[in-house]
């Protein structure tokens, strides 16, 4: 069975430069503390998933949830460079996760990990904003993702063209609503209630009142 890398792509969750979206009904430190939470939870699936190789494509000093995972550093420039660079870096198929859907489970990854056919040569998993929360291909090409715009409505679509115009066969996978705004952190916390992101949601609830 093949087996696939797993990548999540994240940057240290510093307050300030991290969630900031979540601000102003958030303080920094707060936003901050649920990004972190997020990572754990996404870093805690991808540890149990059985992947040939896990990677942590990283910004910033690598937390201590990291344990287990391989870092690799994130190089300098724009978003669709650096995501280009680690296509080019990986052998083998690659999946690549975000760190901001930690509602994200091992079933709705099954397809890449578990189970992908031949006739299948990237996998594409959209985000109800518009980007994407996920991207796999059979054999990595940077250059299908280098030019796209980023953190853009019409980020997902672009990238999910650059795939097909290429003559890739293309399979969806779920949409999931990544937390970029105070509401879908509210959202996400029901979904996935029992992870440390839900924890932290709740705690900040209770030491914030007007978060809503």
């Amino acid at each position: 069975m093949m087996r696939v890398t797993v990548a999540v792509v994240a940057k240290e969750c510093v307050p300030g430069r991290v969630k900031t979206r979540l601000t102003p009904q958030l303080s920094p430190v707060e936003a901050a503390r649920l990004a972190q939470a997020s990572l754990d939870d996404t870093l805690d699936l991808v540890r149990a998933l059985p992947a040939g190789r896990r990677i942590l494509f990283f910004s910033g000093q690598a937390p201590p949830s990291a344990v287990g995972v391989e870092v690799m550093e994130q190089p300098e420039g724009a978003l669709d460079v650096r995501l280009g660079h680690l296509f080019d870096a990986v052998t083998g198929s690659l999946l690549l996760i975000g760190m901001d859907t930690p509602q994200l489970t091992a079933e709705a990854v099954a397809g890449p990990v578990l189970s992908w056919p031949d006739s299948v040569d990237a996998w594409f998993g959209p985000a109800a904003d518009g980007g994407y929360w996920a991207l796999a291909m059979r054999e990595p090409d940077g250059g299908l993702i280098r030019g796209v715009t980023m953190s853009a409505p019409e980020t997902g679509r672009e990238q999910r063209r650059r795939l097909v115009d290429a003559g890739l066969r293309v399979r969806d996978l779920e949409t999931l609503r990544d937390v970029d705004h105070v509401e879908d952190a509210g959202a996400v916390a029901v979904d996935a209630p029992d992870g440390r992101f839900a924890s932290v949601w709740h705690r900040i609830r209770q030491e914030v009142p007007r978060v809503g």
